[in-house]
């Protein structure tokens, strides 16, 4: 049976002015249906460059992405992707923003049921209270939560996040967290029975990542980063912060982890370190280098 999302030899090549560089190379994964995956790597190495072009706002080189089987080649409907920064119209209220995506999902909507289905998702997220108003009047934790259901209101098959909560302050982050596992986790209590999305998240907190993800891929540090590691997140649902912290194995997989990162920081640097003396021997400078 065909997955329905596939990273297939995925290469994205950007050109500069002293030659090509390869920011990701030969990345290939598979997501199946209704699993929460989370793609971890220090800054820099390509994360939200493969969810771009996982969304269809970006092309890869070489390889690709396949859904269901066909290339994605552009956006679509079935994918809706929540940014760093919410990104909302400044200039139409809450419930209006949310109202936009909602006319433009998968399903057909009236105005009416475009407006209706916005009040939903707002409630849904925790901030109807916020749909009369401008997003300038919200505050940044408001305004990702319109985010949230902008995206959902689109019911797509594919909710991809590109580092929703790391502009957040620490509580308000955590309580995101625990707003998206409250939506999405299929043993939630109260979460609607025909909400299965598929979860792509970019991140680089490990915790956040242990606390919401079932699989980690790991990704090494760029240029040319690829995927190092894919790690199987232990921990049953439905999923609460302590129960997860308290868990037998919650301090060696974050261990795992960490050990990973440092490791392939360590590789940049010395790959760095090398280029540079490489090119210093070329231009007659090897001798200043002790």
């Amino acid at each position: 049976m065909t997955a329905p999302l596939e990273l297939t030899g995925l290469s994205r090549v950007f050109p500069t002015p002293t030659g090509p560089f390869i920011a990701v190379k030969d990345v290939n994964a598979v997501v199946e249906a209704g699993e929460f995956v989370a793609i971890l790597g220090h800054s820099g190495c390509g994360k939200s460059t493969v969810l771009s072009i996982v969304a269809g706002l970006d092309r890869a080189t070489l390889g690709g992405v396949v859904i269901d089987g066909k290339e994605v080649t552009g956006p679509g409907p079935e994918r809706a992707i929540v940014f760093q920064a919410p990104c909302l119209l400044p200039w139409l209220t809450a419930r209006q923003n949310v109202q936009i995506a909602a006319a433009q999902g998968l399903t057909p909507r009236t105005r009416r049921e475009a407006a209706a289905a916005a009040d939903e998702y707002l409630e849904l997220v925790g901030v109807s209270d916020a749909a009369g108003q401008l997003p300038a009047q919200l505050s940044l934790g408001t305004q990702q939560c319109v985010s949230l259901a902008r995206a959902l209101a689109v019911e797509p098959r594919f909710l991809l996040l590109d580092e929703p909560f790391s502009q957040l302050d620490s509580l308000t982050r955590f309580e995101l967290q625990d707003l998206l596992l409250r939506v999405w986790d299929p043993g939630a209590a109260g979460r609607r029975r025909d909400f299965e999305k598929t979860v792509l998240m970019v991140t680089h907190d490990i915790d956040e990542a242990l606390y919401l993800a079932d699989r980690l891929i790991l990704m090494t540090d760029g240029p040319e980063a690829t995927v190092g590691e894919v790690l199987q997140v232990p921990f049953p649902r439905p999923r609460s912060r302590s129960a997860v912290l308290a868990h037998p194995g919650y301090q060696a997989c974050r261990r795992r982890v960490i050990d990973f990162l440092d490791h392939h920081a360590h590789q940049s640097r010395a790959s760095a370190l090398d280029t540079v003396l490489h090119r210093e021997v070329r231009g007659g400078c090897a001798g200043s280098v002790q």
